[in-house]
């Protein structure tokens, strides 16, 4: 397994600036995923995601000749919109 960068981010959470730290909260839209990156990210296995991909659940994919990329910011979304609400919201 690949070690991550380590990014921090400042974010607008209820009115209040607070600090957001992680290893994929990265800003740049240019940023690609391989799939074990991606795998990685989701917790899972190269072979789930390539199955996630074949059945088109996953955002974000690019193919460059035999290479499969994913972009971080569509995965990052994608992952915010399946999560679960939290009992405060």
């Amino acid at each position: 397994m690949r070690a991550l960068p380590n990014i921090t981010e400042d974010v607008e959470h209820e009115g209040r600036q607070v600090r957001r730290e992680g290893a994929w909260q990265q800003r740049s839209s240019r940023i690609l995923l391989t799939v074990d990156e991606a795998a990685d990210l989701l917790r899972t296995t190269r072979r789930a995601i390539y199955a996630m991909i074949e059945r088109r659940q996953l955002p974000g994919i690019t193919r460059i000749g035999r290479r499969v990329l994913l972009r971080a910011d569509d995965l990052l979304h994608w992952l915010e919109q399946k999560r679960a609400p939290s009992l405060k919201e």
